[in-house]
């Protein structure tokens, strides 16, 4: 059973919303007298606080390595399936044949995003960075999917702390000569 509940009857001041103006005109007057911060934008940019979660890009190592090896985990992990990944094979002759695999294709929709920063938690080699950039725009819908060249482009290259891949080619190496002796 629905319980019931009476409404008081409004006063005469409330009928008039009286008060209600008043309180409004009391927040703008105490606004107007507050000292404006006000950016000349694009030529003044914002401060972009800490832990910002920006576009998700692509980096490369300091040697400018890929350093993405085609796990999908970030494909797989994305919510709003905004990750396209199409896993490619490095030829064995290829410099950088001690990485099994590389993107052939890779695609952010940047539209679909929605910038949680999944991709760039669950990224095992540290290849998706979300970056400070916070102004996409384009001219059409297609030219904000953005592609492996223009996520690199976007990304540059990132300090690595652990070189996973040098140390393993180096043991690789390591190998090839202790089995020759």
């Amino acid at each position: 059973m629905a319980k019931v509940i009476e409404r008081r009857p409004l006063t005469f001041w409330e009928r008039t919303y009286l008060p209600q103006i008043l309180g409004g005109l009391v927040v703008t007057f105490r606004s107007i007298f507050r000292r404006h911060e006000t950016l000349e934008y694009p030529e003044q940019r914002p401060t972009i606080p800490t832990g910002y979660r920006g576009a998700p890009t692509l980096v490369k190592d300091p040697h400018g390595r890929e350093k993405c090896v085609s796990c999908q985990l970030c494909e797989f992990v994305c919510p709003p399936k905004a990750i396209r990944i199409t896993p490619g094979e490095i030829p064995y002759t290829d410099p950088e044949a001690h990485v099994e695999k590389a993107p052939k294709e890779f695609e952010i929709n940047m539209l679909r995003c929605i910038y949680c920063g999944l991709c760039e938690e669950v990224c095992p080699e540290e290849a998706i960075w979300l970056q400070d950039i916070y102004s996409l725009s384009a001219t059409s819908r297609g030219a904000l999917v953005h592609n492996k060249q223009k996520l690199y482009e976007l990304g540059g290259t990132r300090p690595d702390s652990h070189f996973k891949w040098d140390k393993k080619l180096a043991a690789e190496k390591a190998a090839e000569h202790g089995d020759g002796h």
